[in-house]
């Protein structure tokens, strides 16, 4: 097993052991601190991921030189998600939702498994409306280089 592997074998022991000690009644703020700690992991690494297959932004948020054939920073691309990628959040969340829910259903039954789809369907949706807020400015910009 990797370290990363173990580091999170660790906190979930931990989170475990600190709910025998503490009972149930502090259950759901150790699975929301967990899961907060997993989520963070889990974003940087996707992070990590990304800036490797993308390389260095130009400062608009996207790779040098991508989907902006005419140059600028707004260009006539797709954006950052556009194309196939604005599909593989939720390939990523179903295929991590997996072990993500036989985690939380060994640590917090029922409950657990109901917090872990929502953060999952939460990060999807605000992905989506960050995108729709993103293709707005995007808009908006291109609308004013041509006032």
């Amino acid at each position: 097993m990797d370290t990363r592997q173990d580091g999170l074998r660790r906190d979930l022991e931990a989170t475990l052991e600190a709910r025998k000690e503490l009972g149930k009644e502090y259950e759901s703020e150790l699975l929301d601190s967990f899961l907060s700690r997993l989520d963070a992991r889990l974003d940087a690494r996707v992070e990590r991921r990304v800036s490797e297959r993308l390389g260095p932004a130009d400062g608009y948020g996207h790779a040098a030189g991508a989907d902006r054939p005419y140059g600028g920073p707004h260009g006539h691309g797709h954006g950052r998600r556009g194309g196939r990628s604005g599909v593989r959040l939720p390939i990523v969340s179903m295929a991590l939702g997996i072990p993500l829910s036989g985690i939380a259903a060994g640590a917090g039954g029922v409950w657990g498994l109901l917090v872990c789809w929502g953060g999952i369907v939460g990060v999807n949706i605000s992905s989506v409306l960050t995108d729709r807020v993103e293709e707005k400015r995007r808009a908006a910009a291109a609308r004013s280089e041509w006032d």
